[in-house]
């Protein structure tokens, strides 16, 4: 009995013809994310800001965002951040309140204050209260993790390819890592600790869906002395096209689910998993296979930078 073949072995599309809108397009995502992020930052949250993070869903009918703007502001606890989350017809709201001098117990001030204006007409779904101390710590292990993650991945990545390739799984990394981080710039997603580690989780699958592709090329590499380089490298995102789609099919509706019913907890993250799935799918089939054609790679070649002999061409 055949087994179901999402992409025909025979296929033989054109993958590398897209390149010369692909890699502008990306460009210009990337460059607009970094000035994005230079001009309107990430919307950090309570875990790397400190203050006080409150959501109330009403108990009936619909949230009064004004009136509940209006009675925060009125506390007296600086400025106050009001937001509308979830389906308009019920809907909740966030208060975020700025860090109160006089620690912990100012903190719970905020929260007491809070219960007894808002408690009659509103559930209180979360709670939670940051320090500024707190906030500092999570901020710099929180930074000093995800260099060192990334760093560590461009040095397997090195190691484990050949030159060209490994600077193309370079390029194709670190395009998923900034388009990521421009979603949470765009989409005033909270950043926060399970920010992070949404990202390392989209960093970890990029490299996944990456080296698959690679192994193929370099095996590929080896078979084919004479193969032009563009027909070469569609021939092997074609051989790898199956395993991306039915990997990318699979995730993606996991964390639709999540994102549909997991709830208030883990929406945010699945939402964010979700943009990197389909980032790190487009990245290595339209990003890094094409840029070996720009780094030089050249079929019947191999980079002597890792003790690999220079294949003559086949006759």
């Amino acid at each position: 009995m055949r087994l179901l073949r999402i992409w025909p072995d025979e296929t033989r599309f054109g993958f590398m013809r897209f390149r010369h809108f692909t890699f502008p397009f990306s460009a210009a995502l990337s460059i607009a994310t970094v000035f994005a992020f230079l001009t309107m930052g990430l919307n950090f949250g309570v875990d790397f800001k400190g203050g006080t993070l409150i959501e109330l869903q009403p108990k009936q009918g619909q949230a009064d965002v004004g009136a509940v703007r209006q009675a925060a502001n009125g506390f007296g606890f600086g400025d106050v951040e009001v937001q509308e989350f979830g389906a308009q017809t019920s809907g909740g709201v966030s208060l975020r309140f700025p860090i109160q001098p006089g620690g912990e117990a100012a903190q719970g001030v905020v929260v007491e204050r809070a219960r007894s204006a808002f408690g009659a007409d509103y559930n209180f779904e979360r709670v939670e209260t940051v320090g500024p101390r707190v906030s500092g710590e999570l901020v710099q292990s929180g930074t000093i993790g995800v260099i060192l993650s990334v760093f560590a991945v461009l040095a397997y990545l090195w190691f484990r390819f050949e030159r060209e390739l490994a600077i193309g799984a370079i390029v194709g990394t670190l395009h998923d890592i900034v388009l990521t981080l421009g979603f949470f710039v765009i989409t005033r997603h909270e950043f926060n600790m399970t920010s992070i580690a949404a990202i390392l989780t989209i960093v970890g699958y990029s490299l996944n869906e990456t080296v698959v592709v690679f192994d193929r090329t370099r095996e590929l590499l080896r078979r084919y002395k004479s193969m032009p380089t563009e027909e070469l490298l569609d021939l092997s995102i074609n051989s790898t096209m199956s395993r991306t789609v039915m990997t990318a099919t699979t995730t993606a509706l996991s964390l639709l689910a999540l994102v549909l019913f997991g709830g208030r907890a883990i929406e945010g993250f699945a939402q964010v998993m979700l943009a990197g799935v389909v980032i790190c799918t487009y990245s290595a089939i339209f990003i890094s296979s094409p840029a070996l054609i720009y780094i030089g790679l050249q079929v019947g070649q191999r980079s002597p930078a890792r003790g690999v002999a220079v294949a003559q061409p086949a006759e």
